[in-house]
């Protein structure tokens, strides 16, 4: 679990993220959505520690992650994946070497226990025969699922995707959302997903986060969604909806 209490970010003087108070629950996938500029990427990069709030908790677990130092917090950060928009696998390195760096800069596994637990983790999102391949070699379905498995391979308590279908077709987006949902049941993870894909969120949502303007709008299930009257709700999922089937008419 990961709660948050009364997160305020600002950004020279303008206030990004206001009160925000929520809980992402373990073992289910937990969505933030919102318009571009609501401040849903900063809430993310807040969580992971990429930014720092100026006011507010965040715990992990019973751990209050908001006040530990940075050996400490170091610590935490061994327990997280992170599977970021573009994947940002290592160009110069292969499939396996991108999987391996984990375990390379944070265990002292031997050698030979780090590949048995990379090909473990390929194997799981379905990568076979490509070790020696590298990012430019690969679809960008296999980068994202390459990134799943270097996310994974230190089996964290808690993971975080950035708009993980950004600039998938709509039959590989649908098969990285299963595989996050079930890989977060299977490891029993603390999931949080940032995305603006309204399939993505009917698909997976289990707990879903609406940000708007920088505060928590809404929040409710996939199946709360269209039962909803929030108005700035309902006009996000039209507008995502219609920009949709746009984009397959000029397909």
């Amino acid at each position: 679990m990961i709660h948050v209490e009364h997160l305020y970010k600002s950004f020279e003087g303008r206030t990004v993220l206001k009160d925000i108070t929520t809980t992402f629950d373990t073992g289910k996938t937990n969505l933030i959505i919102g318009q571009s500029g609501s401040g849903k990427t900063v809430l993310l990069k807040s969580l992971v520690g990429l930014h720092e709030a100026d006011s507010g908790s965040i715990f992990y677990d019973d751990v209050c992650y908001s006040s530990l130092n940075f050996k400490e917090k170091k610590a935490v950060r061994q327990h997280v994946g992170m599977i970021f928009q573009g994947g940002a696998l290592l160009d110069s390195s292969t499939v396996v070497e991108n999987v391996k760096l984990p375990l390379d800069l944070f265990t002292e596994m031997s050698n030979s226990e780090k590949l048995d637990r990379v090909h473990f983790c390929l194997n799981r999102v379905n990568i076979l025969d490509a070790d020696d391949l590298y990012p430019s070699e690969l679809s960008g379905g296999m980068i994202k699922r390459v990134a799943i498995a270097r996310a994974i391979v230190m089996n964290p308590r808690y993971l975080f995707c950035d708009e993980p279908n950004s600039g998938l077709d709509p039959k590989t987006s649908v098969v990285i959302d299963n595989l996050i949902r079930e890989i977060t049941e299977e490891y029993n993870m603390t999931t949080v997903v940032n995305t603006h894909d309204m399939n993505s969120v009917l698909e997976i949502g289990e707990k879903v986060l609406f940000i708007y303007e920088g505060q928590k709008w809404w929040e409710g299930t996939k199946h709360d969604i269209l039962d909803s009257d929030n108005r700035e709700l309902n006009d996000f999922v039209f507008a995502s909806a219609m920009a949709k089937r746009a984009k397959r008419a000029l397909r």
